[in-house]
C-alpha cells in the first residue's frame, strides 16, 4: 500500500512539474520572412509540451534525419526531449511529410491546428525549411512550453542558389568550426557552402597524388602583422583537411540540405602550390608559401604541359570528394607579367595563334584557354565550372557559370551571353568589410563598409536587365575572406546579423521586403544567436544617424532613428548625451562646424553613442549639379556628397566618396547668392592597389549667372610612380577675390591605367575619387 501511495505521489509530482512550465507564444515573423502567412483566427493554438511527439513516414530516412534535427532544436530551445517515431498519431504531434505538389523543390507548407503541426515539403529539403521556420518562431530559449497559434504558411525561396563563402586558406579553421559555420547557414535557409581551399598563403585539402601539397604547401613560416605586408610574426602557421575530414563535412552539410562547393583557385593564387611543385611556375622558383596578403605575380605556367596535368590530378580527386554539380576554379586576380616574359607561355600563345585585340590581350586569351581546359575536364566528369568574373576576359568556356564580385557588370555580361551567373558584388556581399563607420573597438578588417542595411538593399536582378537575362541569375552569395580573421568567433561576428539580411535577399519575394519591418524581426533571431552561443554584432541596435545637405536652407539636417523607435537624446556641444539631453523629435538643422552626438535609451540601458562631425564652408549644404555620373558602385549620396561637410577616409567603399571611371567630375555649386570667393579646394584619394589614381588635371571656374564662366585657376598633374603610398590629397587653389554665385570644378580622370598595373585590361580607365569641394 505504501508503495502505491509513493508511486501516486511521484506521478502527481511529474504532472505538476509538466504543467508548471512557463508558456511562451510563437511568432511566425521570422527571418527570412515566409511568402504567405495566413492566421486561422479563433482556431486556438497547438501546445508543445514534453509529451509532444515528432512523426516521420516509415522508411523515409531523409525525413527521419530531419525529425532528429528538429528534436535537437526543440530540446535546445525548450528543454523538452521529444520522442521521434514513425508511428502515426492524430494529436499532440508534429508530422513531417515530403509529398507537397509544388514547382519549387524547396517549397513547404506549415499547417498548425490545436491538435497537430504538419510540415509538408516538396522534398526533404523543403520540409527542412519548414522546420527552420517552426524553430525560429520560438521566441527565446528557456525551460518552457510553447503555444503555436493556428496558422497556414505557404513558402518557397526566390532563388535556388543561396550561398555563403568561407575562406580557410588565409586562416585555417578546424572541422568543428566548419560544422558550426554550416549550422549557421542552415539557420538562415542557405543551401550552398562555397569552401575556398587554396591560396598563396596555404593549401588546405589533401590531394593524394600530390602529397607535397599537404606536406609543404599547407604551412607558412609566419604571417604579416596587421596591414603591414613587409612584416612577419615568424610564428609557423598551417593546417589542412584530410579527404576523410572533407567527406565528413560534406555529409554533415548534406544532412542539413546544404551542398559544399569547393574552390581550387587557378591559375593565379598558386604560390603555396608552387612552393611544393616549383617546376610548374614560369621561373622555376624557388617559391615560398606567402606570409603576406595581396596578389602575387607568380602563377601556374600556362605554357607548361605539366601544369595542366597538375590541374587534372587535383580536380580528379576534388570531384571524387565533393559530389556538387558545381566546382569553383577561381580565375581571379591573375597578373600576366610572368606570362609576358615566359618563353613557354609565349610559345603557347603562338601555337594557339592568340592576338591582342579589343576583346583582350593575348595573355588574357591564354588564361581563357587555361580555364577552358579546366572546364572541359569538369564537363567530362559531369560537373560544371564556376569562375570569378575575370573568366569573362578572353571568352567564357561553354556552360561556365560566372560569379560576379567586381560589381554587377560581370553577371550582366554573362547573362547577355546566355551564361548563368551568381551575384556576389563587393559593395553589398563582402562580409570581411567593416559593418560600421565607427571603427573604435571593432576587430581589424580589410577595409570598406557594408552595413546590414546595405546588404538588405541589394537587388540581384537589376532593372536594366531584360526578363530573359534575369532568368540567368541563379542566386546570391556573400563572401568572407579571412586575411584579418584569425579566430572563428570573429567569423561569426563578421557574418551576423548581416547573414540575416542576406537570407531575406536570397529567399523573400522583393514585394514583401521592408527594411524597417526586417529590423523589428531581428531581435527574435538574435535570441537564436544567443541560444547557439554565436558572437554577433549589435550595431543595428544603435542610433542610425543620417546627415543630409538641405539646399533650401543651406543647412546640414541630422535625422535619427532606431530599429524599435526607442527615444533618442542628442547634444551639439560635444558632451555625452543622456536622458537629460535634448529629446530628438524632428530633424536637427546644423548651421556651423561641430559635432553632434546621440544615444538611444532603452529599458535595458543606453546604446552606443552616435557621433558625427560637420565642417562648414561656403559650399556646404548648397545646391550642386553634375554633368557626368560617377561609377555605379561609388555614387555615395550623389552630387550632395561633395557639399555635405563630411570628409571621407581611406576606406573608399565606405560611402563617403564619388568614384569616376572613364568619366570626369564636372560639377557646379550654387552658393545661393553672390559672395566673395578667393579659395577653392578639392579632396581626392590615391590608392594604387585599387586602381585609384589622382586627377590628371583640375580647373576652377566662377560665374555670376551660371552661364558664362571665367577660369580662375587650373593645374595639370604628373603621373604618380607605381609605389606611391595610399593617401588623401587636398588640391588647393588660391586666386584674387571675386564676387560670384556659381563655382564650377572640372577634374579630369586618367583614362588609361599605367603599364605597371598588370591586372588592368588594355585601355582600362583608372578610378578617380572625390569627396568634398571646399569654397572660401
Amino acid at each position: 500500500m505504501k508503495r502505491n501511495v509513493i508511486l501516486g505521489m511521484l506521478a502527481s509530482t511529474a504532472i505538476f512539474m509538466s504543467c508548471s512550465h512557463d508558456k511562451v507564444t510563437a511568432s511566425y515573423q521570422v527571418i527570412p520572412l515566409p511568402q504567405e502567412i495566413t492566421a486561422k483566427d479563433g482556431n486556438g493554438a497547438f501546445a508543445l509540451t514534453d509529451r509532444t511527439v515528432i512523426i516521420y513516414p516509415s522508411g523515409n530516412e531523409a525525413l527521419k534525419s530531419n525529425a532528429e534535427l528538429l528534436a535537437g532544436y526543440i530540446s535546445q530551445l525548450t528543454g523538452h526531449k521529444l520522442k521521434v517515431t514513425d508511428t502515426p498519431s492524430d494529436e499532440n504531434a508534429i508530422v513531417l511529410l515530403d509529398n507537397l505538389d509544388a514547382s519549387s523543390p524547396e517549397a513547404y507548407t506549415l499547417d498548425v491546428t490545436p491538435t497537430l503541426i504538419t510540415i509538408n515539403g516538396t522534398t526533404a529539403a523543403g520540409n527542412f525549411y519548414g522546420i527552420q521556420t517552426l524553430r525560429k518562431s520560438i521566441p527565446e530559449k528557456g525551460d518552457h512550453d510553447v503555444e503555436f497559434p493556428a496558422v497556414n504558411i505557404s513558402d518557397s525561396p526566390r532563388f535556388a542558389y543561396r550561398g555563403a563563402m568561407l575562406d580557410v586558406s588565409r586562416h585555417f579553421f578546424p572541422v568543428d568550426s566548419v560544422k558550426k559555420f554550416i549550422d549557421m547557414l542552415a539557420l538562415h535557409n542557405i543551401n550552398r557552402f562555397h569552401w575556398h581551399l587554396s591560396e598563396d598563403q596555404g593549401w588546405r585539402i589533401e590531394i593524394k597524388s600530390r602529397p607535397r601539397l599537404a606536406e609543404i604547401a599547407s604551412k607558412r613560416k609566419g604571417t604579416c602583422v596587421g596591414h603591414d605586408f613587409s612584416t612577419s610574426d615568424s610564428i609557423p602557421y598551417g593546417g589542412f583537411y584530410t579527404q576523410d575530414e572533407a567527406r565528413e563535412i560534406v555529409k554533415y552539410a548534406s544532412d542539413r540540405h546544404i551542398t559544399v562547393i569547393p574552390e581550387i583557385d587557378m591559375p593565379g593564387h598558386m604560390v603555396a602550390a608552387l612552393s611544393a611543385y616549383p617546376e610548374l611556375g614560369c621561373t622555376g622558383g624557388p617559391y615560398e608559401v606567402w606570409q603576406r596578403w595581396g596578389v602575387s605575380e607568380d602563377l601556374l605556367c600556362a605554357g607548361n604541359d605539366k601544369a595542366y596535368e597538375f590541374i587534372d590530378d587535383v580536380l580528379s580527386e576534388i570531384v571524387d570528394i565533393f559530389p556538387s554539380e558545381y566546382i569553383h576554379v577561381g580565375g581571379d586576380e591573375c597578373p600576366k607579367v610572368r606570362w609576358e616574359n615566359c618563353p613557354k607561355c609565349q610559345a603557347k600563345i603562338r601555337e594557339l595563334r592568340l592576338k591582342d585585340d579589343a576583346k583582350g590581350s593575348a595573355e588574357q586569351k591564354l588564361q581563357s584557354y587555361f580555364m577552358h581546359h579546366a572546364s572541359d575536364f569538369l564537363t567530362s566528369r559531369g560537373r560544371k565550372m564556376i569562375g570569378w568574373d575575370e573568366t569573362l576576359e578572353g571568352g567564357l568556356a561553354p556552360g561556365a557559370i560566372v560569379m560576379s564580385w567586381r560589381g554587377e557588370e560581370g553577371a550582366k555580361e554573362a547573362a547577355r551571353q546566355g551564361h548563368d551567373a551568381i551575384m556576389t558584388p563587393t559593395g553589398y556581399m563582402y562580409f570581411d568589410y567593416y559593418q560600421t563607420l565607427d571603427r573604435e573597438g571593432e576587430p581589424d578588417a580589410i577595409g570598406g563598409y557594408v552595413p546590414v542595411e546595405k546588404v538588405y538593399s541589394f537587388n540581384p536582378t537589376p532593372d536594366d536587365m531584360t526578363d530573359e537575362e534575369k532568368k540567368h541569375i541563379l542566386g546570391v552569395q556573400a563572401n568572407l575572406w579571412t586575411e584579418y580573421i584569425p579566430e572563428y568567433s570573429q567569423v561569426e561576428y563578421m557574418e551576423l546579423p548581416r547573414m540575416a539580411a542576406l537570407a531575406e535577399v536570397q529567399w523573400t519575394d522583393p514585394s514583401k521586403k521592408d527594411y524597417k519591418n526586417f529590423t523589428h524581426r531581428v531581435p527574435q533571431l538574435a535570441e537564436h544567436y544567443k541560444a547557439n552561443g554565436y558572437r554577433y554584432a549589435t550595431h543595428i541596435f544603435n542610433v542610425n544617424g543620417i546627415l543630409t545637405p538641405n539646399p533650401e536652407t543651406g543647412t546640414i539636417d541630422a535625422v535619427f532613428s532606431t530599429v524599435d523607435d526607442a527615444p533618442v537624446y542628442y547634444t551639439l556641444d560635444g558632451s555625452e548625451p543622456n536622458v537629460s539631453s535634448t529629446l530628438y523629435e524632428k530633424p536637427v538643422q546644423l548651421t556651423q562646424s561641430g559635432t553632434i552626438k546621440a544615444v538611444a535609451i532603452r529599458k535595458g540601458g543606453a546604446s552606443k553613442i552616435f557621433a558625427d562631425s560637420v565642417t562648414f564652408n561656403k559650399a556646404t549644404g548648397r545646391a550642386i549639379t553634375m554633368s557626368q555620373e560617377p561609377h555605379s558602385r561609388y555614387r555615395a549620396e550623389g552630387a550632395t556628397t561633395l557639399v555635405n561637410g563630411k570628409y571621407g577616409t581611406t576606406a573608399f567603399t565606405a560611402g563617403g566618396w564619388l568614384g569616376f571611371n572613364g568619366s570626369d567630375l564636372d560639377a557646379v555649386v550654387d552658393l545661393g547668392s553672390q559672395v566673395d570667393v578667393k579659395n577653392v579646394a578639392v579632396r581626392t584619394l590615391v590608392d594604387h592597389p585599387n586602381w585609384i589614381l589622382d586627377a590628371e588635371s583640375i580647373e576652377v571656374g566662377v560665374s555670376e549667372d551660371g552661364k558664362k564662366y571665367t577660369t580662375v585657376a587650373s593645374e595639370k598633374y604628373s603621373p604618380d610612380p607605381q609605389n606611391t603610398p595610399s593617401e588623401i590629397r587636398i588640391h588647393n587653389f588660391d586666386f584674387s577675390p571675386v564676387k560670384v554665385r556659381y563655382v564650377k570644378i572640372v577634374a579630369k580622370s586618367v583614362k588609361q591605367m599605367p603599364s605597371w598595373e598588370g591586372r588592368a585590361r588594355i585601355g582600362d580607365p583608372a578610378f578617380m575619387f572625390v569627396d568634398e569641394i571646399i569654397v572660401d
